[in-house]
């Protein structure tokens, strides 16, 4: 038994080509601050593995809770003034220096 055909769904309005060139070029400047990120995240990272070394040829542990929490404070203060949710730039900042813990017990178990 075939099932009936599936009505196509309406048309929604067309975009004017002055709104298609904006969509275009917000989403060009949207990969280039992306790409940006990810050069500086990948440079931040070159620095973090010199700490992560350094630590492990000194003895120091893999985490500094002290210095976490001061980075926490001062990126939740340049979130709020740069107008960006300071709850979300410490998620984010959580997920980056659980990645360099991560890195740096590695370091020291090498």
């Amino acid at each position: 038994m075939t099932q009936p055909a599936q009505p196509l769904p309406e048309p929604g309005p067309t975009p004017s080509s002055t709104a298609t060139a904006d969509l275009h070029r917000l989403r060009a400047s949207i990969d280039n601050i992306d790409a940006a990120l990810i050069h500086l995240l990948a440079e931040r990272f070159k620095c973090t593995q010199r700490v992560g070394e350094l630590k492990a040829r000194e003895g120091m542990p893999p985490a500094d809770p002290a210095r976490e929490e001061e980075q926490i404070a001062r990126l939740r203060d340049l979130a709020d003034t740069a107008g960006l949710d300071p709850t979300f730039a410490e998620k984010f900042l959580n997920f980056v220096i659980a990645e360099v813990i991560h890195h740096h017990e590695a370091i020291a178990r090498d």
